[in-house]
């Protein structure tokens, strides 16, 4: 029998004699399983959590009075982006080559956001169904900054391929989908931390870091700045136009701009969990047990789910010995609520060390597993999407037709469909002027928010945001009435794949 196989290894350990009480689970709480299905809508079949709790009451406290005070200025800038996660890297990077003076905003100690700190270090596929790279611009530029050992995926010659082999063989490294090899490579979040810093830094855009934006400043009906607190105590940026990079519309929601939270119940868009890495495992191990073995490997996640609940399988890295596991995916949690949050971050944890007994007791490959690192940002992909100009939906997906203000492509979820135009008008409030919103919250409806969240296309988003915030600085104008053409030339020129620019050449090697 093959090495490792579920048959040849000792009988299972009784849980209670794995996992210590106080990791068993929360009180008060049910938990049902909802399997998604990989359709033409949903790329990834992945179990969904559907937490049951008790209802919490929040008592009315009633409220404190903030006295009136002069906020001093920190500093002020033409382009302020709040948020330094893929999207507002982007932009601020694209704002300065623009030529504007930036500021780039961000509460963490990193730039990257959830490609980094939130170790969703799978980035979503870059080429279309045909093999062509789409995603490109910042998004091709920072990643062939990565060193070769800190990135992993197939070499473009395989980009596009529908040979069976290669496909099986991608399949089970996140790069091979309905039969197809896509260039969606997993990375080392250090080196993308640390890209990501140095190609801002280079464009001498002023990095502000551990300070979190709680007020926007609006003035007739535009946003001018924010308010913002850190160490320091409060204090104020002023603007000409600002980027919303939060991921959850933080600033354009508190300046009054309208906005959509509806959700796709059968999409894990909308569920919360944190991510982890385990280390010291053999991940070729675990693969050759997963695809080889099918019945052992199903009969491993009926007992997983069994014994721990909430139960995920792992995703291969950017090396063979680290594991990461971006799930498991809990629904009925808002991103919105601070004890939501708190919650999701306490569950996740838990199960972080209920998987890893699991695992270490019975999954091959994983016998030496350790803890290697809890993401220090918590993993939303949902909670406010912008009411725009234009909105990005569902029934564009067929057409294919590139629209008039197309500021980028993305792959379609399944090859069914042709590349989706994405337009400028899904970053402009449809009301608020001085801002522009980029990243997971653009306007778009829940289907379309189901790949529009992804690493690549907030990269593309942002970079379009950046330019255009750039450009109505120069031409003292809001970011609504940008000339069309210029945005579009310009973001072609810093290498966005458009389609009057798709003739541009591939690079060969990776």
């Amino acid at each position: 029998m093959p090495r490792g196989s579920i048959a040849d290894r000792a009988a299972p350990v009784p849980l209670a004699c794995i996992i210590p009480p106080s990791l068993l689970p929360l009180p008060n709480m049910t938990t049902k399983i909802h399997e998604v299905q990989r359709t033409d809508e949903r790329l990834l079949s992945s179990d969904i959590f559907e937490v049951n709790r008790e209802k919490r009451t929040k008592q009315d406290l009633g409220t404190v009075e903030e006295p009136a005070r002069a906020i001093p200025v920190y500093r002020e800038c033409e382009v302020l982006v709040v948020g330094g996660g893929p999207s507002g890297t982007a932009a601020a990077v694209a704002a300065a080559r623009t030529g504007a003076n930036v500021i780039l905003l961000e509460r963490y100690n990193h730039l990257g956001g959830l490609s980094t700190g939130g170790l969703v270090i799978w980035i979503d596929r870059m080429s279309d169904w045909e093999g062509r790279l789409v995603i490109r611009g910042f998004g091709e530029e920072i990643l062939d900054r990565l060193p070769q050992h800190a990135i992993a995926g197939p070499p473009n010659s395989q980009w596009g391929s529908r040979d069976p082999a290669q496909a099986a063989h991608w399949a089970q490294r996140t790069a091979a989908y309905h039969g197809i090899v896509t260039w969606s490579p997993t990375i080392d979040p250090e080196r993308l931390k640390f890209a990501s810093q140095e190609i801002v830094l280079e464009e001498n855009v002023h990095l502000v870091f551990h300070s979190w934006a709680a007020i926007p400043i609006v003035t007739d009906g535009a946003v001018r700045g924010v308010i913002f607190e850190n160490k320091a105590g409060r204090h104020a940026i002023r603007a000409k136009i600002v980027i919303d990079a939060t991921g959850d519309g933080d600033i354009f929601a508190r300046a009054g701009a309208a906005f959509e939270a509806d959700i796709e119940q059968g999409d894990i868009h909308h569920c919360m969990n944190t991510a982890w890495l385990f280390s010291g495992v053999d991940m070729n191990r675990w693969i050759e047990f997963r695809a080889g073995q099918p019945f052992q490997f199903a009969d491993f996640m009926k007992r997983g789910r069994e014994q721990v609940g909430l139960f995920e399988r792992p995703f291969v890295a950017w090396r063979n010995d680290v594991a990461v596991f971006m799930g498991p995916r809990q629904s009925g949690f808002s991103a919105l609520d601070i004890d939501d949050q708190s919650e999701v971050e306490i569950r996740s944890h838990r199960l972080m060390e209920r998987h890893l007994y699991f695992y270490r007791a019975h999954a091959p490959g994983f016998e030496q597993a350790f803890l290697m690192l809890s993401a220090p940002q918590l993993g939303v992909r949902h909670s406010r999407r912008l009411a725009g100009v234009t909105r990005m939906t569902r029934a564009q997906w067929p057409d294919g037709v590139p629209l008039d203000d197309e500021v980028g492509v993305t792959p379609c979820l399944s090859p069914k469909f042709p590349n989706v135009s994405i337009p400028y008008g899904a970053l402009v409030p449809a009301q608020l002027n001085g801002l522009l919103a980029c990243g997971r919250h653009i306007a778009c409806d829940p289907n379309t928010h189901g790949f529009m969240r992804e690493i690549p296309q907030c990269w593309v988003t942002g970079q379009a945001a950046g330019v255009g915030a750039a450009l109505a600085v120069q031409s003292g104008v809001e970011p609504r009435a940008v000339n069309m053409s210029a945005l579009q030339a310009t973001l072609g020129g810093q290498g966005v794949y458009l389609r009057a620019h798709a003739s541009k050449t591939v690079k060969d090697e990776r």
